[in-house]
């Protein structure tokens, strides 16, 4: 049995999750501009999702499909969103995904996540290239993925439905060779 790390940045900890998250997950991730953000977040966040989905993570997990971990400060371990790596059919490809709840918004934690992750699909996983999609109505996502050294690869017009409409998204990736774990 493997067991997922924990990373740990200058202001948070990513760790796996535990289903002793549910209820925070379930609280920050409700929010209907978090699942407005995301391609799956359901809406209303229903009671014993977030349980479903933590363990959906430990599978994930396990099959060698991906890794999700917990957002948590640091120093209070509070819970503030989730980030992972899925891995795809393609060799040596991983997508990333994340969400940070609303009271956690524009404090640089999602791009510390984001750049851990990386350095952890890259150094651990032997992953060759990492990509991450956004909502075009998203920039902020995609700032974060322009911070992490990720570049701007296409436009995907209307290709995700989210709630009953088509979602124009934007594509970014970047390759091993690339990634710099320092900040710049």
């Amino acid at each position: 049995m493997k067991t997922q790390p924990t990373r740990h940045t200058d202001r948070l900890t990513l760790r796996p999750l535990t289903l002793a998250d549910a209820a925070d997950v379930q609280r920050l991730a409700g929010e209907r501009d978090i699942a407005d953000m995301t391609c799956s977040m359901p809406h209303p966040y229903e009671d014993g999702v977030a349980e479903e989905w933590i363990s959906s993570c430990h599978e994930q997990f396990e099959k060698g499909a991906g890794a999700t971990f917990a957002i948590t400060r640091r120093q209070e371990g509070t819970l503030i969103g989730a980030i992972g790596l899925g891995i795809k059919d393609a060799p040596g490809t991983g997508e990333l995904g994340y969400w940070v709840g609303k009271p956690y918004w524009n404090r640089g934690y999602c791009t510390e996540a984001a750049r851990a992750i990386l350095a952890y699909g890259f150094q651990e996983l032997c992953l060759n290239r990492i990509y991450a999609y956004h909502f075009k109505r998203n920039p902020a996502s995609g700032r974060v993925m322009q911070k992490i050294g990720m570049r701007y690869e296409r436009d995907s017009p209307r290709e995700v439905k989210r709630c009953g409409v088509f979602e124009a998204s934007i594509l970014y990736g970047i390759l091993k060779r690339d990634f710099v774990c320092a900040r710049p």
